[in-house]
């Protein structure tokens, strides 16, 4: 990487999500959001501003001034990957949760305007899925209509579409529920999260991310790289404290 691609980069790609995509702090190590590995799979001339933060919903995004901040950052020509549904889920919580086919709908049609307006690229992807499996062994989709409603948003408004949560169930098939626990944060401090990754699982889904940019036309084959290989966890850059 030359000093002058790095300072210079020609494209940025914002993420606008939550804690599976989020910046961690050295606290909580080693979880992981798949943000901080997608930079491993992006040629040098690609920067990656992580936006995503714990605990946000489409809608607590906005509400929170986050999808302003963002927008005022993205130049013509850049990429913003929106990546929502666990916490709109909440349905205990109103300053999260949104309907699948109403409110998320609407609050996701709020991100694609304003992509729009700065002359950017939105694109949507669906949510990793959770690590849970039914007694046979067979892993269980968790995210209810929300993926669906994503799916016909895109389809509606013509956006770029990711497919994280399919890709994602499938992959845990295809590891099974023991083999999963290296990908999730079951950690030897005693950890039991299904929900958040370690950085295997944050490298997977990055992967998934990378490869599904290309597919729908937004990234080239020549943007993106290695997305076979797995960065050792010295990669990662973890903060020194939780983002702001």
């Amino acid at each position: 990487m030359t000093t002058e691609s790095a300072a210079t980069p020609a494209r940025t790609i914002f993420l606008a999500g939550d804690s599976t995509a989020a910046p961690k702090d050295l606290g909580v190590a080693p979880e992981a959001g798949w943000g901080m590995a997608l930079p491993f799979y992006l040629a040098d001339r690609i920067a990656v501003a992580n936006h995503a933060r714990n605990g946000r919903s489409t809608k607590s995004f906005v509400d929170e001034g986050r999808l302003a901040a963002l927008l005022a950052e993205a130049r013509e020509g850049d990429v913003v990957v929106i990546q929502f549904s666990h916490n709109d889920e909440k349905i205990e919580d109103p300053t999260r949760y949104t309907e699948p086919w109403s409110t998320y709908q609407e609050h996701l049609a709020l991100y694609l305007e304003g992509v729009r307006e700065r002359g950017a690229v939105p694109v949507l992807a669906t949510s990793a899925e959770r690590r849970r499996f039914d007694e046979g062994g067979k892993a269980l989709p968790t995210h209810g209509e929300y993926p669906d409603a994503m799916r016909a948003l895109a389809e509606r408004e013509g956006v770029p579409f990711v497919e994280v949560q399919r890709t994602t169930l499938a992959l845990w098939q295809r590891l099974g529920p023991d083999e999963t626990t290296r990908y999730l944060l079951h950690t030897p401090d005693g950890r039991r999260d299904d929900t958040h990754f370690n950085t295997p699982g944050a490298a997977a889904v990055a992967a998934i991310v990378a490869r599904g940019l290309v597919q729908a036309g937004v990234l080239t084959p020549e943007d993106v790289h290695s997305l076979d290989q797995v960065p050792e966890p010295s990669w990662f850059a973890w903060l020194a404290e939780p983002p702001a």
